[in-house]
């Protein structure tokens, strides 16, 4: 009976043993659900193996492209573009560099800016005939008493 014990009880400081081991992980795979490095094909089929850092987030990187992908969305970066005084809009997807993010806001601005409505040129005005005019070609025919 006390080899029994004996057994038992070293069976039970085995299963210890094993779970108190460290992990043999030479790759530096990410570790899954389990505690367990993930196989390698999955590693490499995801992009894991590829970093991607991000100047905005405070030159934080992500490993993989879905999470790099993803963190455009994600309140970090949102903070950063924010902080840069610009929004976080589905232009700057994929942006990562500060320089880069400001040469297309500036370039983006431009653009906006123009598309504007700007009532002194764009308001049109119809005539007792039916001609449409600018505003300032209505205004102008109006002091001189043509319409």
């Amino acid at each position: 009976r006390n080899k029994e014990e004996n057994n038992n009880g070293s069976d039970e400081s085995d299963s210890e043993d094993d779970e108190d081991a460290p992990i043999y992980n030479p790759k530096g795979v990410p570790l899954g659900w389990d505690g367990k490095p993930i196989p390698y094909w999955l590693y490499k089929l995801h992009g894991l193996n590829h970093f991607y850092p991000c100047e905005i987030c405070g030159n934080e990187s992500y490993r993989g492209s879905h999470n790099f992908e993803k963190h455009f969305a994600e309140a970090k970066h949102s903070y950063g573009m924010r902080c840069l005084g610009i929004p976080n809009t589905k232009h700057f997807h994929g942006v990562t560099k500060i320089e880069d993010a400001q040469h297309l806001w500036e370039k983006l601005q431009g653009t906006v800016n123009k598309d504007i409505f700007d009532g002194a040129k764009d308001e049109e005005y119809e005539d007792s005939q039916g001609n449409v005019l600018s505003r300032a070609t209505y205004e102008d025919l109006a002091r001189q008493g043509l319409l």
